[in-house]
Parts: C-alpha cells; structure tokens; sequence
C-alpha cells in the first residue's frame, strides 16, 4: 500500500512496495515509512500538532509494527515536530543532521530556529547524526545521503540510485522550493540552493518524494519552474524578504486557523525573523504595515481571508 494523500492513500506516481508517503497538509512535512521486516523505518516526522495523527497513520500504515527508527533530513518544527511523541510511543532511534547536534543536544531554541520563526517543537534527543556522503539502508536498500543546502545551510537529501528515487525534503517541490531562511540573516543561500537544483539535474531522478506535496515524475519541469523562482528571488533581495515573510504567516495560520490582526502583531513581534525583514528590509514602513501588506499579498493570491480585522487561512493546499 503506497501512501501520498491528505492522511490517505492516493499516490500520483507509483511508489516501490513498502514504502509509502504519509501526507497531512502542508502545515507538516511528508513522512516517509519504510516496511523492514517486522519494523518500520520513517523520514521526517511532521508538525508537533499533527504528531498523535501522525502515529496513528504509522500504525495503521504499518500493520502494527514497531517502528524502530527516525531519519530526519533537517531540524525545521515541520519535520521534526513529531520527534518526542513518536519517541514516547516506541524505542526509537533517531539521527539528524550533524550540524545541528549541539543545537539540539542542548536545546538552543534561537539557533534551531524555533524562535526566530515563532513556531513550536517538543524537546527530543537523538542518538546517531548524519552528513553527506555517508549511506543508510532503509527498506533493504542503500540510499545516498546528499547535501541539500538552500532552505536550510544543513539540509539533506537521500538517493536511492538503482530506483533513481530521490527524498528532496525542502530542495525541491513540485511547484518550488523551501524558503531561502539564510539570506534573510545575511548569510548565502541563493548559490546553495542553485546548488542543490544543478545536483539533482545531474542525478536524473525518475521520481522525487517532495518534503511537501505528492511525490511526481517530472523532475525536469519541476527543475525549470524552481530556476526560474530562484532567478526572481535572488534578483530582488526584498522580494525574497516578502516571500520569507508570507511564508511565516502563512504557516502560522494553517496553525492557528484564524486570528485577529493584532493577534498577528503580537505574534510576530516576538519572532526574530520578522524582526529582521522589517529592520533589513522596510524600515520605511512600520513593523504593523509590513505585517499587514504581506497578510493582503496573501489574501490577493487566494492562500487567506481578511473578514475584517479577523484573518483565517484559506484552504488553498498549500504555504510555498
């Protein structure tokens, strides 16, 4: 039974047997499960407010193995966020990243970006890191770890070659890509990004398990629209800061549902991030203008609703 559906089960492209997409919304990351034996390997983990859903579509996915083992390609709250719950309902073993072991090892919540994005993440600890170049087995085939640096300086990606089947987390979706985060620090991101889209040209993927969205076949569509959305954002550096920015709201609200404009304010006032956008970027305009320009920008493109002074997301499928 492969998986790649809103918490169900309706793949776009066929995947191999035993593996299956576990897809909840784009307010959590794909979850990848792996049947090995009699236990059950995952990729990614979701959002903390989709971690019981989460464990629940393990078990009934899985046949009521146990599952044994977590991969996590980054250390963003949409793909680690079930971490600690799945942690509590089995023995697992999880690997991250090992450019984010301190962070995580000692719970630096500004430099996992929980804070700086004012989004949540139950603590978890890890046992095992990964980096690129190194090789994991996972359904009883060697995948490749590689880098995927962009949305995040640290991100990995993982190959299987004889299927040529790629797990692109953020590096590339269907219709884009992750965020570019670094650039709103002032750290490099666009040539990272490049990067990782000329990798995956060269790997020639049959087929890419996206971190968010149904997995597809085209990849060199898929190639041609991110370059092209890498070529606007890296050629207006306020265009990028805007696009961070809705991104963030955008996810607050698949979180929240609605609130009220100064609800927003408020909530972004503690988030570093916007901070930075408006300091870097509009200093001309105050922090509750910003806030409210990119909350219209959203509704003009269908993705919320402004009803008033109250602001709700719109279930438009998607936050990239």
């Amino acid at each position: 039974m492969s998986a790649a559906a809103q918490a169900g089960e309706a793949p776009a492209v066929a995947l191999p047997p035993g593996t299956h997409v576990l897809q909840r919304g784009w307010l959590s990351s794909n979850s990848v499960l792996f049947e090995e034996g009699g236990h059950l390997s995952l990729i990614d983990t979701g959002y903390a407010s989709h971690a019981r859903q989460t464990a629940s579509l393990i078990d009934h996915v899985g046949g009521g193995r146990r599952l044994t083992r977590i991969i996590n390609t980054h250390l963003h709250s949409d793909h680690v966020g079930g971490n600690a719950r799945l942690a509590r309902q089995w023995q697992v073993s999880i690997r991250i990243p090992a450019a984010g072991a301190d962070a995580v090892r000692c719970w630096d919540r500004e430099r996992l970006g929980y804070a700086a994005t004012g989004q949540r993440c139950p603590r978890f600890d890890f046992d095992g890191v990964l980096r690129s170049g190194d090789v994991l087995e996972l359904g009883g085939r060697p995948w490749q770890v590689l880098s995927g640096s962009g949305h995040d300086p640290h991100m990995l990606m993982l190959y299987e070659p004889d299927r040529r089947i790629l797990v692109s987390a953020d590096a590339l979706w269907e219709h884009g890509f992750g965020a570019i985060f670094p650039e709103i620090e002032g750290e490099s991101g666009f040539p990272e990004q490049r990067g990782s889209l000329d990798l995956i040209g060269r790997l020639r993927p049959r087929m890419v398990i996206p971190g968010h969205g149904a997995p597809f076949g085209d990849v060199d569509a898929a190639l041609e629209r991110a370059y092209r959305r890498l070529d606007a954002l890296q050629s207006s550096p306020q265009r990028n800061a805007r696009h961070v920015l809705k991104v963030l709201l955008k996810f607050w609200l698949l979180q929240v549902g609605r609130a009220t404009l100064q609800r927003m304010v408020e909530h972004f006032g503690r988030a570093r991030y916007a901070r930075i956008v408006h300091q870097r970027y509009f200093p001309d305009q105050s922090f509750d203008q910003m806030l409210g320009q990119a909350a219209h920008q959203l509704c003009d493109a269908g993705a919320a609703v402004l009803d008033g002074c109250c602001f709700r997301n719109a279930d438009d499928g998607g936050a990239g």
